[in-house]
Parts: structure tokens; sequence; C-alpha cells
């Protein structure tokens, strides 16, 4: 009896393996009858994505059925876009599902515009089409109709310049950078070391900053004029500065300044600043150890007051602006302070307890 169960087990297994391997390549030679449809949206539709809403649909999308015949099987269903006119040369894939539906949310699809080319604020087309497969290697596959969409996405990155000059070796991609105060805005500023000579560079169309691409210096009469053609190296002697550039406006400015903490936090109250020692390694501000105690204080520089450099509040994102004070709440003791202005307009401290 024991025999007996045996074989049948072993002819069950091996039928079993034969109908799997059937299946399985009936799978890779199925093909496509007919074409399927996107349902919604319609070519032309459009979105203006949102920087505050980021999980936010920024697209929904619905398809017919792929048509593969009769024969009963699960249907991979990949959502390709591209900028228009690219003609789906590299498309992108946004997702990959079994449904005939899909939602993806503002910011993955502001990346995904982003990857395909489009430009922020500013309103572009993609193509979108979806592309069916059957099978562990998939059987010949079937692509949807193509629609339009049309797409203003958001950025939150700042523009820049970058700095190059003597005190880095004149290499705009490891250079500092100067950022404008918004999207479009061309009022650059940062705080950056200089050291003789320098130049402002932009970035070219795909973010990079290079030799080659724009780049402006002064006019020659070092009065704080920018150009961008004739023009000469600006310069400044060695030194902490406060750096401005606008090519709208035609003008730079480069103001020294020292920075010191001061307030009734720090040992010698609102009378005198307790300076910082810039940190080329780090590119930040720093006292290595300087005794706090639970009160207010605030940053300022050239220890002078209404001079424009003053921070002391931190807003909603987390940055240091000007004005205000601020307030140390910890426990009394040593601390090292650091002062981080070198990711321009994203400024930022720190109090660490020694």
């Amino acid at each position: 009896m024991k025999n007996t169960f045996r074989s049948f087990l072993a002819i069950s297994t091996l039928s079993f393996a034969f109908i799997s391997c059937e299946d399985e390549q009936e799978l890779m030679f199925l093909t496509p009858e007919g074409s399927f449809e996107i349902l919604t949206p319609t070519s032309g539709d459009e979105v203006t994505l949102n920087a505050t809403t980021p999980l936010n649909p920024g697209l929904t999308m619905s398809w017919e059925d792929a048509n593969y015949g009769s024969t009963p099987t699960e249907i991979t269903y990949e959502v390709e876009i591209d900028k228009t006119g690219d003609e789906f040369d590299n498309p992108l894939v946004l997702t990959s599902t079994t449904n005939t539906y899909i939602t993806i949310t503002s910011d993955v699809l502001n990346s995904a515009v982003f990857s395909v080319g489009l430009t922020p604020f500013s309103q572009g087309s993609i193509d979108i089409r979806v592309k069916s497969s059957v099978g562990a290697q998939s059987s010949e596959v079937q692509y949807s109709n193509v629609i339009n969409y049309l797409v203003t996405p958001y950025s939150t990155e700042l523009p820049k310049l970058a700095v190059p000059g003597n005190h880095q070796g004149w290499n705009p991609p490891t250079a500092p950078r100067i950022a404008s105060s918004a999207f479009g805005e061309t009022d650059y500023e940062g705080y950056v070391w200089l050291d003789g000579g320098f130049k402002f560079v932009a970035p070219d169309a795909s973010g990079n900053f290079n030799w080659g691409n724009t780049d402006y210096g002064d006019d020659g009469s070092f009065s704080g004029v920018l150009v961008a053609t004739g023009e000469t190296d600006c310069t400044a002697s060695a030194g902490y500065y406060r750096l401005k550039a606008d090519p709208t406006t035609g003008t730079w400015s480069a103001a020294p300044v020292s920075w010191g903490i001061i307030g009734a936090a720090t040992p010698t109250g609102w009378g005198s600043d307790t300076d910082l020692i810039y940190n080329p390694t780090t590119k930040k501000l720093e006292i290595a150890s300087i005794a706090l105690v639970p009160g207010a204080f605030k940053f300022r520089g050239n220890n002078a007051w209404s001079n424009g450099f003053d921070l002391g509040t931190v807003n909603a994102d987390g940055y240091l602006i000007d004005g205000g004070d601020l307030t140390f709440s910890g426990a009394a003791g040593n601390y090292k302070v650091i002062l981080d202005l070198s990711n321009p307009r994203r400024y930022t401290y720190e109090l660490i307890a020694l």
C-alpha cells in the first residue's frame, strides 16, 4: 500500500509540474488582441502642484483592461511618462500595478516631471501611456493610447550662483553658493570667506556650475557694477563677507562682517559680544567653549546695532532671520556655539553642552 501511494504521488507531482510548465509556456506566447484606452484624465487636462500640499493627488488615472484573449491571467500595467515631443525615447515608469487605476501624489509627480525635463513654476506638457504585459517573462507588450497632461511643478530649492575664486582654487563645482530670496528672483545673497579675486557663475540648464556657463564680474570700475560681458574679476581682501549680487539690477557688494553672540545668557550680558571664529574646514563660525546661563541672546555682526547684521529669530522653517531675541533655556554650563551661515538663506545655529 505504501509503494502504491508513493507512485501515485510521484505521478501527480509530475503531472502538476507538466501543467504548470505548459501554463507558463502559454503565457509566454500570449499576444494582445485589440487595444485599450486611457479613460481618465482626458488629453489636455492640467494640474498646478503646490509644495504646501505634497500628499494631494497630482494625477488620478483609469484605463480599460488590456485584452489577451480568453486565457485567464494577471496583467501587469506600467504607467510611463515623457516630456511631450520626446516620443518616449527614454520614458520614466511612474508606477507599476495590476489594477486599472492609480493615484499619484503631488510630491511624487513633481519629482517625476522634473526628471523628464519640466521647469518649476512654468506649465509644461508630459505624454502619458500605459504598457501592459503578462507572464513571468512578459508576453508581447501592449500600449494604450497616449494623452497629454499639463503640469505646473514647484521647487523648494532657492536659485543659486556659485562664487569661485582665489579663496577656493577657481573651481565652480566646489565653490560656495549665494541664493536668491525665491524662485524667479535675482537678489542673490550669502556669506563667503574671500581672499582676492572671484566671480559669480550661473548654473546651466541641468543645474551644474562650470566655466562656460554665464559668469559675472565687475565692469572694471570696482564700484559695485555687475556685468556678464567685458568683465574683470571682483576682488576682496582676506576675510568673511556678506556677499550680494543681482544680475537684473547689475550690482554686487561684499560687506565684511565678524559675528559674535550677545545677551543675558552670555558672560558679558548685553554689554559686549563674545566673538565667533571662522572654521575653514567646516565653513562655520564657532566658539569652542562659552559659559551660558538661561536667558535671552542673539547673534550680532561687527559689534554694533542697526548695521543690518542681527540674527535673533527662528522662522517657521527652522532658519535664523533678522530681528528679535533667541532664548537659551538649558542648564547653566559650558557650551560649544556653532553659527552656520554656509547654506545661503538657510542659516542655523547649535548650542552643544560640553
